[in-house]
C-alpha cells in the first residue's frame, strides 16, 4: 500500500514531482504525474442520496458531504476556525451579503454568504473558512497519495441546515460551475489537471474524479459530447443540456414543444421527473410499447406511477429487456440512451416500476436528469470548454462505478 502526502506550495509540489521522477526514472525514464484525484461516493439507501468522503479540518477527520452537483460551494457544519475577512480579495470571489465600504467595523467583518440545504430547500447565512481539506491522488500505476490544500474555502453553516440529510453528512460537496465549488478550487490550486471533474455514481460505492477518470482510455471511444449550458437556478448556476426529442423503441415522440427543451443534471433528486404534459404523453408511448413486448401492468406504487410485473421478463447486461428509451440531443447522431437498469426500479421480487416521475404542471425546469438515470454512466464536466461528455452504461462492457476502490490509508 503506497501512502504519500503533500501540500499544497510550490516547494513541497516540486519535490512531490521530482520523487515520483526518481522512483519512476529507472522503470520508464519520465515522471509519474497524478491522473486524477479521486473522492468516494456511497448512496444512502434511506434517502436515496449520494455521500462523499473528503478529510477536512485541522487532523484531517473523514467528513461525509451529500453530493450536489449544482452546490456552488462546499458547506458544513465545520470546524475550521479562521474567518475571510468581508473585504478580502477571497470573499469577492463569492457573493457575500455584506458589501465591502468603510466604517468602524471595517476590519472585523466576516465574509458572510447565502446557504442552501438543496434538498430541504431551507436556506441561512454562513461565514467562509479556510482551512485544510485532504483528498487522494491517483497515478499511472493505481498508486493512492494524499494532497493536502491548507487554504480551501468553505462555509460554515449551522446545525439547521442539516436536516434532511443522510445519517452522518455533515453537509453538501458543492461541484457546480463558480469561483469556489469544489473543481474550480481544485484546479486553480492543483495547476496541472485540466478544469474539468467526472463522475460515477452507483447503486453502492462510486466516485468523483477530479482531473481526470480511470476509465478514460477504456470509454474515451463510446463517449458521446454535447453542450454543457449554465442556467440560474437559485442561489445556483446549474447544469443543463437541451433535448431536442424523446424517442422510446426508436420513435420520435410528439412533445407539442418548440425546439429544444432545457433539461437540468441532478444529482440530489432521485429519479427523473418531467412536466405533466411530457410525462403523459411519454407513459402514454411507453406502456403502449412495453405491453407490446408482453410486459403486464400491475398497480402503481408510490412515488412511481408506472409499475410492471417482473415475472419472466429476460435479465440483460443493461438490465431487465424493457423499451429503450433515447433522449436526443444537439442531433441524432447524439442521445443519452436509459436501458432497463437506469429506467426500471425493483420495488419488490415480483415489480418492477418506470423510475421516472411526474415533475407537476409549472415545474422550474421541465425536465430534471436525477441520479438513477446517472448510475454505472461516467459524465464528464469540462468547465474549460462547457462540454458535457457521457458514456453508455458501463454494463454493457461488464464494467461497474463500483469497480473503483480507494488506496489512501490515514
Amino acid at each position: 500500500m503506497h501512502r504519500c502526502s503533500f501540500m499544497a506550495s510550490p516547494g513541497q509540489f516540486f519535490l512531490f514531482l521530482l520523487l515520483n521522477f526518481l522512483i519512476s526514472d529507472s522503470v520508464s525514464r519520465s515522471p509519474i504525474l497524478p491522473k486524477a484525484a479521486i473522492i468516494p461516493v456511497s448512496k444512502d439507501l434511506s434517502t436515496l442520496q449520494y455521500v462523499s468522503e473528503v478529510f477536512m479540518g485541522e487532523n484531517l477527520a473523514p467528513v461525509k458531504l451529500v453530493v450536489d452537483l449544482n452546490g456552488p460551494f462546499v458547506w458544513s457544519d465545520c470546524e475550521f476556525k479562521k474567518p475571510i475577512k468581508g473585504c478580502s480579495l477571497k470573499c469577492s470571489m463569492v457573493k457575500s451579503i455584506r458589501g465591502c465600504s468603510s466604517g468602524v467595523d471595517y476590519d472585523s467583518k466576516t465574509c458572510t454568504l447565502e446557504v442552501e440545504n438543496t434538498i430541504s430547500r431551507v436556506s441561512t447565512y454562513g461565514e467562509m473558512n479556510e482551512g485544510r481539506m485532504g483528498m487522494e491522488f491517483w497515478d499511472e500505476m493505481g498508486l493512492g497519495s494524499l494532497a493536502i490544500n491548507e487554504q480551501f474555502l468553505v462555509s460554515c453553516a449551522p446545525n439547521l441546515l442539516l436536516e434532511g440529510l443522510a445519517t452522518g453528512a455533515k453537509g453538501m460537496l458543492g461541484l457546480g460551475n463558480s469561483r469556489i465549488s469544489l473543481p474550480s478550487q481544485f484546479s486553480t490550486t492543483f495547476g496541472f489537471f485540466e478544469r474539468k471533474f467526472s463522475l460515477c455514481l452507483s447503486p453502492s460505492k462510486g466516485a468523483i474524479f477530479l482531473g481526470g477518470n480511470p476509465y478514460e482510455t477504456q470509454i474515451s471511444s463510446s463517449m458521446m459530447y454535447t453542450p454543457l449550458i449554465s442556467k440560474k437556478d437559485g442561489l445556483q448556476e446549474g447544469y443543463y443540456m437541451d433535448v431536442s426529442s424523446i424517442k422510446i423503441c426508436g420513435k420520435k415522440l410528439s412533445l407539442h414543444q418548440e425546439g429544444f427543451v432545457g433539461t437540468k443534471i441532478s444529482t440530489t433528486v432521485p429519479y427523473t421527473t418531467m412536466e405533466t404534459n411530457i410525462y403523459g404523453t411519454f407513459v402514454e408511448a411507453y406502456v403502449k410499447d412495453a405491453t407490446s413486448m408482453n410486459l403486464t401492468l400491475v398497480p402503481p406504487m408510490a412515488p412511481f406511477g408506472v409499475c410492471f410485473s417482473s415475472k419472466g421478463v429476460e435479465n440483460q447486461r443493461g438490465g431487465p429487456n424493457v423499451p429503450i428509451i433515447d433522449l436526443v440531443l444537439q442531433s441524432e447522431m447524439v442521445k443519452w440512451r436509459i436501458h432497463g437498469r437506469n429506467s426500471m426500479v425493483h420495488v419488490s421480487d415480483e415489480v418492477m416500476c418506470l423510475g421516472i416521475l411526474d415533475g407537476g404542471l409549472s415545474p422550474k425546469d421541465s425536465i430534471v436528469l436525477g441520479g438513477y438515470q446517472m448510475e454505472d454512466n461516467v459524465l464528464e464536466f469540462n468547465l474549460g470548454n462547457s462540454m458535457l461528455g457521457f458514456s453508455s452504461s458501463l454494463l454493457l462492457g461488464q464494467k461497474r462505478c463500483s469497480d473503483f476502490e480507494s488506496r489512501v490509508v490515514l
